[in-house]
């Protein structure tokens, strides 16, 4: 009997071993664990960025509603002191020497709510009450009751 034993050689074995794969898995594991909160603070920072440029804007319209209400540009409703008496007004436009001037292109929809409801206030009501007096629109803010990157209600913008 010959006992001995040949000399077999393998190919060279190519892929990644057990080990390596766990390793591997647990890097990209942890990596997106860190990108994913990091990821949710930019896409809450971008809508609060939206939120500011959007009330910036409707605020602007309502001021120069009311500048051209003050200077006579056109007559305003009764009872509003010169603001305009909802924010579809500033779409439509108000009709000023023959032609339609338009304050505002669009209702923009609110960022935190997906809504373009947006809270409103007139010049009766209290700085601090959520309800709307209908008399006319003199600020506006958003109905999200979510707290800012900052810490403040986004409704106190």
């Amino acid at each position: 009997m010959n006992l001995a034993v040949k000399n077999i050689s393998f190919p060279k074995a190519r892929g990644f071993t057990l080990i390596e794969l766990i390793v591997a898995t647990a890097i990209l594991v942890i990596l997106t664990g860190m990108a994913l909160p990091m990821a949710r603070v930019t896409i809450k920072r971008e809508r609060e960025h939206v939120l500011r440029r959007d009330l910036w804007e409707m605020r602007d319209a309502i001021d120069r509603y009311k500048d051209a209400a003050d200077r006579g540009a056109f007559q305003a409703k009764v009872g509003t002191e010169g603001y305009p008496p909802d924010l579809e007004t500033l779409v439509n436009g108000v009709d000023v020497n023959g032609k339609k001037v338009r304050f505002l292109r669009r209702i923009p929809v609110d960022p935190m709510t997906g809504t373009n409801e947006w809270g409103l206030r007139s010049m009766a009501d209290d700085p601090t009450s959520d309800s709307w007096g209908g008399q006319n629109v003199f600020d506006v803010y958003t109905k999200s009751q979510g707290t800012a990157l900052d810490g403040t209600p986004y409704k106190d913008w």
